[in-house]
């Protein structure tokens, strides 16, 4: 334990033992932290050896993680895993997904999706060294909640996740849909009898309308070809979001899909695959609508609904048509 502490302090983190939480329920995730510093994801058959393990609170870039730190060695990085109850995790998860003072039955209706996909990606993964990922790779998780009224619309739903013929969901979500949400097929080439595309109100969003310029030298080299010439909209989805681009360049002429395109500029620097587009001299001017890639759940959609008055139940089932809410009592 001690050689432990030694390999936490050489790589600049700080240890508090005896700080954990106590747990809330046997059930419990683990979940690898991705941070700025430790950015890299093990590969499938990666080589991994473990340096050791401890309970206590881990505290990295300002954030506090509690339960179980594991520490292991790969052949790429060092990689911390927090082993936690479920229900602290799905506090956290929610605190960093939405904001901590929306109506509760809106927090109630995110604790429920986010549990449910940390319990179906767990389903996939059970003997896996970690469950699930820290970062937009999977859903944000930051360390311990510290706000009161997210901790109540947790209990409030304890262990509830929503079962499609009495299995977990993929409960996927986003932040903005801009009017409706995408079929499934579009985003991720698969399509799922829980998840259809309706109509959804995001006008309290701060992304229901966006503009970006960025120069065609970044363009270049996020999609590394030389010399971009143009640059259009080739297709569209049943939804209005782009589907594919035509991209004229020194490199040659291609067609690339608007989720990779957004995917290699960035997620935050194209908020949504919802845009209209220009080439005006050296940079590409977007105008768009919406922020992620739009399938399931809305959260501001939802936040609008609760204002509205619906329940996180009648929210739930109406962005996922067909599912019912059981008590998960895995371990």
């Amino acid at each position: 334990m001690k050689a432990l502490a030694v390999v936490l302090v050489s790589v600049g983190l700080l240890f508090f033992p005896g700080a954990a939480h106590s747990a809330k329920s046997s059930a419990t995730i683990k979940v690898l932290i991705l941070e700025d510093s430790y950015s890299a994801v093990p590969d499938k058959n990666e080589k991994m050896e473990m340096l050791g393990t401890r309970k206590g609170d881990l505290l990295i870039a300002g954030a506090h993680y509690s339960g179980n730190i594991e520490v292991w060695k790969g052949d790429k990085s060092l990689y911390l895993i927090n082993e936690l109850p479920l229900e602290d995790y799905v506090e956290s998860v929610v605190a960093a997904e939405v904001g901590t003072n929306w109506d509760l039955e809106a927090l109630k209706a995110q604790a429920v999706i986010a549990r449910t996909y940390a319990v179906y990606k767990k389903s996939q993964n059970p003997d896996s060294k970690f469950h699930i990922t820290s970062s937009v790779m999977n859903q944000v998780y930051k360390g311990n909640n510290s706000e009161v009224l997210i901790s109540f619309a947790v209990k409030e739903t304890a262990g509830e996740i929503l079962t499609y013929k009495g299995k977990p969901i993929e409960a996927f979500y986003h932040s903005t849909s801009c009017g409706r949400t995408e079929d499934p097929e579009e985003v991720f080439g698969v399509s799922y009898p829980y998840l259809k595309s309706v109509e959804t109100d995001c006008s309290l969003s701060p992304y229901w309308e966006w503009v970006r310029k960025i120069p065609k030298e970044e363009i270049q080299k996020d999609l590394n070809i030389n010399e971009l010439k143009d640059i259009s909209i080739r297709s569209y989805t049943s939804t209005g979001r782009v589907r594919e681009l035509a991209v004229e360049s020194d490199s040659g002429n291609s067609v690339i899909k608007a989720t990779e395109f957004r995917k290699l500029l960035g997620w935050s620097r194209l908020p949504s695959t919802s845009f209209s587009m220009k080439v005006d001299g050296d940079s590409v001017d977007f105008e768009g609508k919406g922020y992620g890639h739009g399938v399931g759940l809305c959260q501001w959609s939802a936040l609008q609904m609760a204002k509205e008055g619906k329940s996180y139940r009648e929210i739930l089932s109406y962005f996922y048509p067909g599912t019912e809410i059981q008590l998960y009592e895995g371990q």
